[in-house]
């Protein structure tokens, strides 16, 4: 049945639930009414107040309890409300789930998964606060023992939740609130989420990308867009318009994991195209697309043919509501640099 990106993150819950009694879930307002954007509607009776179950407004104890639970057998997944209250949590995720498996030699592990919603902007007509449109991405992947995933599409969504589940160790689930229900609008752009997503229990390959949009190397296509998150669905209305009108070939990847990111992939890419292009609505600056573009220029820059580009978001913190529409990376925006990327040099 055809699922948004919410219904799709309750049926992932319910499914690892149903497989395994070592789960629980658990964050502020998660358990009676299903949590603020009601992701766990619907667990706590099917499952129990002790499967799943309210969280005290304290980040710092919703994280801390976790690793508890984590190295003494449980399987735990817990809710952060938005991202940027994530903060008082940094210290038990940092110092002692990403770090528990090397300080105990490998005798425990953090097998736990934080949920939380992110980039509250990406409507760009809410008006959210500062505090729920936090970038953050970056700050987590640049933790060791922690995995990083940022989703896009439902179905996606739901096999890279399992995974995060499977996996031994502690994972950081990102999930853009802007495309969390059936639709999602950039500015003057409105894309349907829905897609069908099956009742199967199935799981993704954490560290690896999905390519949206492929050319044979005979092909010789022209630039390659890597991108996650929200930004997926701009990246793809940007390239349908520029094929259509320029004739430009496009090679799409969504990294769906941020750390470790695929970084065969999208170097394979950029050897074939010659031209990178970062998209990222997190700022500009010590970022996930540095990071890309760091390693693409190690390992692709004798294949380059303009140097590879990021468009993200400003150095800035996060504009109040009239200033929103200004900060977005729109579909018009991706157009305009791959314009200039395939002029250079100018």
């Amino acid at each position: 049945m055809k699922r948004n990106n919410v219904q799709a993150i309750t049926l992932a819950l319910e499914l690892a639930m149903k497989q395994k009694p070592n789960v629980v879930v658990y964050g502020e307002d998660a358990g009676n009414v299903g949590g603020v954007f009601r992701a766990t509607k619907g667990l706590q009776a099917k499952f129990g107040v002790n499967r799943c179950f309210d969280a005290p407004i304290s980040e710092a104890v919703i994280a801390g309890s976790a690793v508890g639970m984590a190295i003494n057998g449980l399987n735990p997944i817990i809710e952060m409300q938005f991202s940027g209250f994530s903060f008082p949590a940094f210290q038990q995720l940092l110092c002692h789930a990403a770090r528990m498996r090397n300080r105990s030699r490998g005798r425990f592990t953090c097998q736990m998964v934080v949920r939380m919603p992110s980039y509250d902007w990406n409507n760009g007509n809410n008006g959210a606060l500062e505090h729920h449109s936090e970038a953050i991405e970056a700050l987590f992947c640049h933790i060791p023992g922690v995995k990083v995933v940022m989703t896009s599409k439902p179905n996606d969504t739901k096999k890279l939740l399992l995974a995060a589940i499977e996996s031994p160790d502690p994972v950081i689930v990102l999930e853009c609130l802007g495309t969390y229900f059936n639709s999602y609008t950039s500015n003057n752009y409105t894309y349907d989420v829905r897609e069908e997503v099956s009742d199967a229990y199935e799981v993704a390959v954490l560290g690896k990308a999905k390519v949206l949009k492929e050319y044979k190397s005979e092909e010789k296509p022209d630039l390659t867009i890597v991108t996650y998150g929200s930004k997926v669905y701009d990246c793809e209305a940007a390239v349908k318009i520029l094929e259509e009108k320029e004739n430009f070939k496009i090679e799409l990847i969504d990294l769906q994991t941020l750390q470790p990111w695929d970084e065969e992939t999208v170097v394979n890419s950029v050897k074939k195209t010659g031209r990178l292009l970062v998209v990222s609505e997190a700022v500009r600056s010590f970022s996930v697309a540095s990071e890309i573009i760091t390693v693409v220029n190690e390992k692709c820059f004798e294949y380059l043919e303009c140097p590879p580009t990021r468009l993200t978001g400003y150095d800035i913190t996060v504009p109040l509501s009239k200033g929103e529409k200004w900060f977005i990376i729109s579909p018009d925006k991706i157009m305009k640099k791959v314009k200039i990327m395939m002029n250079y040099p100018v």
